[in-house]
């Protein structure tokens, strides 16, 4: 049974699972005609709700058309075909609970670029507008709610009938199993890994797409483009370029080291990224702000230094573990502790916790300038409405509640060593706070 199920007491979890399933949909819709159709105000969609009722909100859910089943389409077989054709780097992932060694291709990097080019290249030759994306949104929205529910199920049946890897299983509970999956690393054949699509190659490509979209489309509709808008897309690209950079590091993250592929990860991924975490931009388009030459680089200096700052404190962690502790942080010699644990067969292992460098700031202290850089790639909105700050408010609460599971988990398996750490690095993610 993985340990990431029953981190959370199963009330809660039920309670989460069932709000979740229920909620996250129809908010995903409100979200997006708040943006396009209201404004950007929640009291304008609010006073229509109060007004039309539960038909009103049946009006606004745009029905998945052809065109947007198209464009999900292409995008999602191009993304395919690049996952499993771009050379990459063989990368081996950490060891699983079950003993498992899992083999990735590292070509993200090359996959984002192709994407990016082969998007922009295709409206500079007049080929393919991507205003045509931003103008079917809702009902592109729509397709993926309900094929990611499908594509989900699937996931499930899978995981009872033909599971990948001995890292699979069921705890019995159907529901939870639908939420938190049954398998840690389902693959179709030998070499699709389907976590890396969803998560990295669908998800987060997607950002990446759209905050490029979101850019055409103001230029399409105003012959320019506003300072706003301008350092929004580029610190969006900056954090998504730096995620594929890095794309081997999240590989050894807990959401695909350790959370199995249902409902929590895969629907998250497939519709939450490319709706929320790009609503900023969504927004923006309808609400060019100028901010002003000075104003724009300040705001876009100080979010590219927190996308490093995010980079680097990942990029030390991992040169530590490659190294074994054998090299500089911060100029010297890193501290550390000595843990070992059992895995679930019973074999003793060893791992180093580093406890200097950033590491020495907070237990999750990486987690401050990503939370930052979201906070300055949603300012040039300025504060007319609260509704963009959305994901910033959202990122908080996942990575604080992440930070605390990452503890709980580690608690259990490190035991006396976790303590030890705690000790030595007291603050879980903000220094001298929290």
């Amino acid at each position: 049974m993985g340990e990431s199920n029953l981190v959370h007491a199963p009330l809660v979890t039920y309670a989460s699972v069932l709000s979740l399933l229920s909620l996250c949909p129809p908010f995903v819709i409100l979200l997006w005609y708040t943006m396009v159709h209201a404004d950007g105000s929640v009291v304008q969609t609010f006073d229509y709700l109060k007004q039309n009722g539960l038909q009103g909100f049946v009006d606004i859910w745009p029905r998945p058309t052809a065109i947007a089943w198209k464009i999900i389409a292409c995008y999602a077989a191009f993304e395919a075909l690049l996952q499993l054709s771009l050379p990459g780097k063989r990368v081996e992932g950490p060891i699983s609970p079950a003993g498992n060694v899992p083999v990735y291709k590292a070509n993200g990097m090359l996959a984002y670029a192709v994407t990016l080019v082969t998007y922009i290249g295709l409206w500079w030759f007049g080929i393919f507008n991507p205003a045509i994306v931003y103008d079917h949104l809702g009902e592109i929205y729509s397709a993926l709610i309900f094929g990611s529910l499908i594509f989900c199920v699937l996931l499930y049946i899978k995981g009872h009938i033909a599971p990948s890897s001995t890292d699979s299983g069921s705890s019995g509970n159907p529901i939870i199993d639908f939420y938190w999956g049954m398998e840690l690393y389902p693959r179709i054949g030998k070499y699709f890994d389907i976590k890396v699509f969803t998560n990295c190659r669908f998800g987060m490509m997607s950002w990446g797409v759209l905050a490029v979209t979101y850019c055409i489309k103001q230029y399409e509709m105003n012959g320019k483009v506003a300072d706003s808008m301008l350092v929004n897309t580029v610190l969006m690209l900056v954090y998504v370029t730096k995620f594929f950079w890095w794309e081997a590091g999240y590989w050894s993250t807990m959401d695909i080291a350790h959370d199995r592929a249902g409902f929590y990860i895969c629907w998250g991924c497939l519709v939450w990224v490319p709706s929320i975490y790009t609503s900023p931009g969504m927004y923006l388009v309808n609400h060019p702000v100028n901010l002003g030459t000075q104003t724009a680089l300040l705001i876009l200096a100080a979010g590219v230094l927190c996308v490093y700052i995010n980079y680097d404190c990942d990029r030390q962690r991992q040169e530590f573990r490659r190294t074994n502790g054998k090299c500089l942080v911060w100029g010297r010699a890193p501290s550390k502790i000595v843990a070992s644990y059992q895995t679930s067969k019973g074999e003793t292992k060893t791992s180093l916790l580093l406890t200097s460098g950033w590491w020495g700031l907070a237990r999750h202290f990486h987690y401050v300038p990503e939370i930052l850089s979201a906070f300055f790639w949603t300012v040039p909105a300025l504060f007319t409405h609260c509704l963009p700050y959305f994901y910033v408010v959202f990122l908080t609460i996942l990575l604080f509640d992440r930070a605390k599971r990452d503890d709980d988990r580690c608690r259990s398996k490190y035991g006396k060593y976790w303590k030890l750490y705690c000790q030595k690095v007291p603050y879980r993610v903000i220094p001298g706070i929290h």
